[in-house]
């Protein structure tokens, strides 16, 4: 079954109450009202950390952040709002918890680890940005805490350092295909990464983090064997908020949700067979050898009395030799079927 992380990120807000409302909506599962199964709703959920002194430079964080998303005059007034504490984190974390969620976790910077003095995440999310941060991937990896790359930013050679570098501490790792461009444009998707992906790292876990519009894309890249899904989240599109319009809201989750848990089932095994439940519509719509005159007892058969009709409960043309040149012990009207015990 698909691993499906809802990304809050920094779509909370600053707000506490609001990061436990988006995971009590991603937490609830699904009806199928066509079959009526109930299905799975998002495996975990996602916030990010970042140590402001580990942040930008100060003429960067000092710079005037004059946007209609701004949270404060400077980025670093309006990155202060964004955050949350390590004892925020945490009791967001429990509340993820106690709706049977999964909970990971993106670090930003080393600063960040002060936030496992108060819970250990079930996993460690490694910014796209921070792939060619080494110093920052050798002490999230020291954890033994699994971790999962982005490779939005990376090329082969930025994978591969950022792999080996882990790896010395363990190698619970999964990668996901990213582009680091907020929304994706179709042309720059490129799904056909994780197939890449798929053959050359065989060692670990391989999925897609999410930036285009709409749901089409993670569906696409689960049936192209992703295992892991990345999706932003928000309650409504329309709030304050660099990442809202690019997020899923209610409706959007519900729908992506479903689809994906209804396309995990549909996935199947690399085989040909007849499924069980199609044997009933078989028999009913199938073709079978029947008879194209009235014929009666003692009548020879021959090809010329014959033709296919449904249902499909009799012979097929593949045993007409069983049925040619043999006589018939009951009489059959024009357009029936032709059934065992009507030959000799």
């Amino acid at each position: 079954m698909t691993y499906i992380i809802g990304e809050i990120g920094q779509n909370h807000n600053g707000s506490v109450d609001l990061a436990k409302l988006i995971i009590e909506l991603i937490s609830r599962e699904i009806k199928d009202d066509v079959f009526g199964n109930i299905l799975k709703g998002m495996d975990a959920v996602k916030l990010t950390k970042r140590d402001l002194k580990q942040e930008l430079s100060q003429s960067q964080m000092d710079k005037i952040y004059d946007s209609p998303h701004s949270f404060g005059k400077t980025y670093g007034e309006h990155r202060q709002v964004l955050e949350l504490t390590d004892e925020e984190h945490f009791e967001v974390y429990k509340y993820a918890k106690s709706k049977g969620l999964d909970f990971v976790e993106t670090l930003c910077a080393i600063g960040c680890l002060s936030i496992l003095n108060y819970f250990s995440p079930d996993k460690l999310k490694v910014a796209s940005r921070d792939l060619t941060n080494l110093p920052l991937l050798a002490a999230l990896a020291e954890t033994k805490i699994p971790i999962i790359v982005s490779t939005g930013m990376a090329g082969k050679k930025e994978l591969d350092d950022a792999i080996e570098t882990i790896t010395r501490y363990h190698s619970n790792i999964s990668i996901l295909h990213c582009v680091s461009q907020y929304p994706t444009e179709p042309k720059n998707v490129n799904l056909n990464t994780i197939t890449y992906l798929l053959k050359n790292y065989k060692d670990f876990v391989i999925g897609y983090s999410d930036h285009t519009i709409g749901i089409s894309t993670p569906v696409a890249a689960v049936a192209m064997g992703a295992k892991v899904i990345e999706k932003h989240i928000t309650l409504d599109r329309r709030m304050k908020g660099t990442d809202q319009a690019g997020s899923l809201g209610p409706d959007g989750v519900h729908r992506m949700v479903r689809d994906i848990r209804i396309l995990d089932q549909s996935m199947g095994v690399e085989d040909i067979f007849i499924v069980k439940d199609t044997e009933t519509a078989k028999i009913k719509l199938e073709r079978s050898i029947a008879t194209k005159r009235n014929m009666q007892v003692g009548e020879i058969i021959t090809e010329n009395d014959i033709h296919m009709l449904s249902p499909g409960d009799g012979f097929k043309w593949s045993e007409k030799n069983e049925i040619l040149g043999r006589k018939l012990i009951s009489s059959v009207l024009e357009n029936e079927v032709i059934y065992k015990h009507y030959l000799d």
